[in-house]
């Protein structure tokens, strides 16, 4: 566990298996944590994990400026904590979120990224009209978690069909999920709504075609859209594999952890 001032904000980063000599950053999605990737840094004790917790996220400190929390200023910050943890070069793993960060910071900075794994991402909204639709819908989301608090949110947002898949868990594994997402701050739930959601980001679709990295694109099979996503991703993409996890939704981690690791891990070798 680590703490970085990063640009002005204290930074909270979790580094697993850090004798390794390989090492994979990971990215956790919206609601989440550097705690989203301990069962995977715990299954591959041969690989150093750094996790970050993300702008308005875990213990990372709320930015007090709105214009804090965006896209271009995640990027910034995360190159920052690379310099200061001297990571040259790593692959780069993102889910949801956190995945729409990753394939971000590798279009800006492709020399540092020796792979990318993109678990149930996508590369933002093709058109003006979407995204301006998706920004309002954040923003009454947003205006719901000011009014109500994150709890109220929580209850709300794990009944979403997104999450369906994730009622057969064990009630372990389920009350583990609650309580993460139970962790976070209204005032930073609200900040990354507002200003990193999928609306606000720009469209990386036409970047795609340009990119030279192995990306590994993994999808759960019951996650329609996201799947159908990848299947356009990868049509895009100069050197890219599309994986497709049976009996799963949204957060193959979550819900197939041996699974999701192996295929991590099959990656990496």
């Amino acid at each position: 566990m680590a703490k970085l001032k990063i640009r002005g904000i204290e930074t909270h980063i979790d580094i697993w298996n850090e004798e390794a000599q390989q090492t994979i950053v990971a990215l956790h999605g919206f609601t989440g944590s550097t705690e989203t990737w301990r069962n995977l840094a715990n299954a591959m004790p041969n690989m150093r994990v750094v996790a970050i917790d993300l702008i308005g996220h875990g213990q990372t400190a709320v930015p007090e400026q709105m214009n804090r929390f965006s896209m271009l200023e995640q990027l910034y910050d995360l190159e920052e904590i690379f310099l200061q943890l001297q990571l040259e070069k790593f692959t780069l793993l993102g889910y949801s979120m956190g995945g729409r960060i990753a394939l971000s910071y590798a279009i800006t900075h492709p020399a540092r990224v020796e792979k990318l794994i993109l678990e149930s991402a996508s590369p933002g909204l093709r058109t003006s009209k979407e995204r301006l639709e998706r920004c309002e819908r954040d923003y009454m989301l947003a205006e719901k978690i000011a009014a109500n608090g994150v709890e109220s949110f929580v209850s709300d947002w794990e009944n979403t069909p997104l999450f369906d898949s994730q009622k057969r868990l064990s009630a372990m594994t389920r009350e583990a999920i609650r309580t993460e997402r139970l962790t976070q701050r209204k005032s930073g739930l609200v900040g990354s709504l507002r200003g990193i959601g999928t609306g606000k980001q720009p469209s990386n679709w036409p970047f795609l075609a340009r990119m030279d990295l192995s990306v590994l694109l993994i999808t759960g099979a019951l996650d329609e859209k996201f799947c159908q996503i990848a299947l356009e991703m990868k049509a895009l993409l100069k050197n890219a594999q599309h994986v497709t996890v049976n009996d799963v939704g949204h957060a193959i981690h979550v819900e197939n952890p041996a699974e999701f690791a192996t295929i991590v891990m099959e990656n990496l070798t």
